[in-house]
């Protein structure tokens, strides 16, 4: 199978990666083409546009960082629309809200092109090991045909009906995820104010029935202050900001999330948008120590 893919940032690249130590064969584009050329040693081809991906491969995923970058893809000059038709797929990875979706979705079918969005749950790590979890929705037989990518891919992949539901379910997984971390970052410097150890609140946590890999994983670099981006900031606080407009538009009270967007958004506003998500944890600490 050949396959196209759009967008080589630390999740796209991982995963490209993955397609071609497998056997497939994968066409890439990024907008910065520098990206694409550590991945050229490992078999892959270049292509100069998105269009002129989609022109050489079935199906054609991408993974972009935000809303505005999915849909520059899709309907910008030289872009995905130009080259979408009957017999092509394309699956877009990013996490967007529904109405993006929509609107990609409606584009690509009004071509004769099939459509499925497939946000995946899981950072770098999972990414490079091939174990995210993918939230497929859409067109069911683009997605029976991706199966053998999505098995590289990911450990799991689900099937959640009409698109905008993949979209809808990969934000409420990451609202939960910001709205931890924050409580997470409140209670190491919670512990190490009063006192604690920090390392045996993380030894206390694993033990518990809150234990999970996030606060295992994160929670040793975080008391390090080492934030290399598995999953940047920015990209978390954009996806809160999702979420909540998903809780406006549905009438549900989210304060637990609201205040951890607002921490989020400060973190930003404090440059650290490029560093990991857990470099939320920095605000608690500026915010204790000046109170």
């Amino acid at each position: 199978m050949e396959v196209g893919f759009l967008g080589l940032g630390i999740m796209g690249k991982a995963m490209a990666m993955n397609l071609l130590k497998n056997g497939f064969k994968v066409t890439v584009w990024n907008r910065t083409l520098a990206k694409c050329e550590e991945l050229v040693e490992f078999g892959a081809t270049i292509g100069d546009t998105p269009a002129a991906v989609v022109k050489k491969c079935n199906i054609t995923v991408a993974i972009l960082s935000d809303p505005s970058a999915a849909l520059s893809v899709v309907f910008d000059k030289d872009g995905v629309l130009e080259q979408i038709g009957s017999g092509k797929g394309y699956i877009d990875m990013s996490t967007v809200d529904d109405d993006t979706s929509s609107k990609i979705h409606k584009a690509v079918t009004a071509k004769g092109g099939s459509f499925l969005e497939a946000p995946v749950s899981g950072s770098k790590k999972p990414a490079e090991d091939g174990q995210l979890v993918i939230l497929a929705a859409g067109d069911e037989a683009l997605y029976e045909e991706a199966i053998p990518a999505f098995d590289v891919l990911g450990k799991k992949s689900f099937f959640l009906g009409h698109v905008g539901n993949g979209a809808k379910m990969k934000l409420v997984v990451n609202m939960i995820m910001g709205s931890m971390m924050n409580a997470f970052s409140e209670g190491l410097v919670l512990a190490e104010r009063s006192g604690l150890n920090p390392h045996a609140l993380l030894d206390v946590l694993d033990l518990g029935g809150i234990a999970n890999p996030m606060f295992r994983l994160k929670g040793p670099t975080m008391i390090q202050n080492n934030y290399s981006p598995a999953f940047p900031l920015k990209h978390q606080q954009k996806d809160m900001r999702l979420a909540l407009a998903l809780g406006d538009e549905n009438a549900v009270s989210m304060p637990a999330a609201a205040a951890a967007n607002e921490a989020f958004k400060k973190a930003r506003s404090m440059e650290l948008g490029d560093l990991d998500f857990s470099a939320v944890h920095e605000i608690v600490k500026i915010h204790k120590s000046s109170s």
